[in-house]
């Protein structure tokens, strides 16, 4: 069976209206969804919401951002609540009633983003006249679709959604992780109630607190100032373009995108000689300083450091959880200090690292106490990125293979995708 977009799905067709009587809505803005994961959505009045906030969505809504399509901001919204409502910068594509019974939706939207059809839509928007690379809804009604039977195309979307699952639920399990760590470091060092020589809460326990001129606040008695200089080191990338590799001995350069997406196609190359204290392995603190302020557990393998990011290290003994949750505490001060000055904060330099101020205790075991409890909790959370990466890639290379008929699949599908068991038959016609 072969179809155009158009014939099959009804392209932009709801939109909100007086009707609808909504008071409240969830938005969802074309940045906040990549390649099916929504990192965030906004609650607010629907009087206050920006004029983009117009298109309405339904359960296995497709949501394909017009900008850029290169940065692959696009999914399926699986029930999504009534109120959803999504920019005006996507194009919503809904599948007609009436060819439900032949063609799955998720099916459809594996279609849609295969690399080629993606490759094609961009080059369009990359023709277009206009402030960005864009394309019209019109541009893609009439690319064309070949389908399998409805049961090979809910089989193979069905594997999908067991990958999308497991790496939603190891995603889920880092937030958690992620939660509990920086919930138990808060209580620590910024209210203060580590444990005192007794194991009871210090600062709730009555410990003795003096005023700090400095910090404007109080601290913990025997404590002093320092800044984010006393605690770690702050090594600067390469400009790795200088550095590239000659033979099959290559690192992949770290960049901010790789911070955001981790490694991909696009990813460049770098010899592998570089210095080691620029060489990045899993665990290590990456501290992004030009325009995007960002600090992060790099969980992608080895790489090479390019410049505008800080590989963050030890000094004086403190603790990798130290020195990370402080850095994050402090990078949130900077961008209240560019907020208020209604400017961006361009990039942090080793000054403003110097004029930082922090509560440090008069030696190290205090840290290193927490350290203990953290480091696991750290060691989980690489973990469960490097799986989704693993996730990530099979799911990649595989979906193709059974989309055109390179692979076959026979299956016994449970509920759950660690349960599901696969054979995979490749077809060497």
């Amino acid at each position: 069976m072969k179809y155009t977009l158009a014939e099959i799905a009804d392209i932009n067709k709801f939109s909100i209206s007086k009707s609808d009587n909504l008071q409240e809505i969830i938005y969802l803005d074309t940045s906040s969804i990549t390649e099916n994961f929504i990192s965030g959505t906004c609650i607010m009045p629907l009087s206050e919401a920006p004029s983009r906030a117009q298109r309405k969505v339904k359960s296995n809504t497709i949501v394909y951002s017009t900008v850029r399509p290169r940065l692959k901001h696009y999914g399926i919204l699986n029930s999504p609540p009534y109120n959803l409502i999504v920019s005006s910068g996507f194009v919503t594509i809904d599948l007609k009633k009436e060819y439900e019974d032949r063609i799955d939706a998720r099916y459809l939207f594996l279609l849609l983003t295969q690399p080629a059809i993606t490759e094609y839509i961009a080059c369009i928007a990359d023709s277009a006249v206009s402030a960005y690379p864009s394309f019209n809804p019109s541009d893609i009604s009439e690319i064309a679709f070949s389908f399998p039977n409805i049961e090979k195309q809910k089989a193979i979307s069905e594997i999908w959604s067991n990958f999308e699952q497991k790496i939603s639920i190891n995603r889920q399990i880092n937030d958690n992780l992620e939660a509990m760590a920086k919930q138990l470091y808060d209580y620590w060092f910024v209210q203060f109630d580590f444990p005192n020589e007794e194991g009871k809460p210090y600062k709730s326990s009555g410990g003795a607190m003096v005023w700090n001129d400095k910090m404007k606040r109080e601290i913990p008695q025997g404590w002093y100032c320092g800044t984010l200089l006393d605690i770690a080191e702050y090594t600067n990338g390469l400009a790795c373009q200088k550095y590239r590799p000659t033979d099959n001995n290559k690192l992949p350069v770290i960049k901010i995108k790789e911070m955001h997406d981790g490694l991909s196609a696009d990813t460049e190359w770098v010899k592998t000689d570089i210095p080691d204290d620029v060489k990045v392995f899993d665990g290590d603190v990456l501290f992004s300083w030009s325009a995007s302020l960002e600090v992060m557990l790099w969980a992608y393998g080895n790489g090479g450091l390019n410049q505008h990011i800080f590989k963050v290290t030890s000094k004086n003994g403190y603790p990798r959880s130290f020195y990370f949750y402080q850095l994050i505490h402090y990078v949130g001060i900077f961008k209240q200090m560019a907020e208020a000055r209604k400017t961006t904060m361009g990039h942090i330099t080793q000054d403003h690292l110097k004029q930082s101020t922090i509560a440090l205790p008069p030696n190290v075991d205090i840290a290193n106490k927490l350290e203990e409890k953290l480091c696991p909790i750290f060691d989980e959370i690489v973990k469960n990125n490097q799986e989704i990466i693993v996730l990530t890639k099979l799911r990649d290379e595989l979906l193709p293979l059974l989309m055109n008929g390179q692979a076959t699949i026979n299956y016994h599908l449970s509920a759950s995708f660690l349960s599901s068991l696969y054979y995979i038959e490749t077809n060497t016609n």
